[in-house]
């Protein structure tokens, strides 16, 4: 099934995600499905450093759902100071389905990242 027509949307659920990331390698943050039948617009994405030491941080846009295909850097090796939090992006963009967001700290346990997004179908 194709991604719904944003003129015809029947259903907008606002919803959040977020992860605490415990290891240095890429991990889903949000994913659409190949048949999902929806359309994810991304509001805000934002990362938090819990330690007293800066940690980088990568989002990427991934052509296929849970982290397949290719990564697409957004925001790359961004560096969150130590105790703050940095917003990554607060302009929305949409996932097909088929896509998907991913994150990858340069430091385990260091960072928390929140997602902000709207589920359209």
């Amino acid at each position: 099934m194709a991604a719904p027509n944003l003129v015809n949307v029947a259903t907008i659920n606002g919803k959040a995600t977020s992860l605490n990331l415990s290891t240095t390698s890429a991990t889903a943050l949000l994913s659409n499905a190949a048949s999902s039948g929806k359309v994810l617009k991304v509001n805000y994405v934002a990362v938090t450093n819990t330690t007293g030491t800066s940690a980088t941080i990568t989002l990427s846009y991934y052509n296929a759902a849970a982290l397949g295909g290719t990564a697409f850097p957004m925001s790359y090796q961004i560096t969150a100071p130590s105790n703050a939090t940095l917003v990554l992006t607060q302009t929305p963009f949409y996932l097909e389905e088929n896509t998907s967001l991913g994150v990858t700290a340069g430091t385990a346990s260091a960072l928390s990242v929140v997602c902000s997004y709207e589920d359209l179908s």
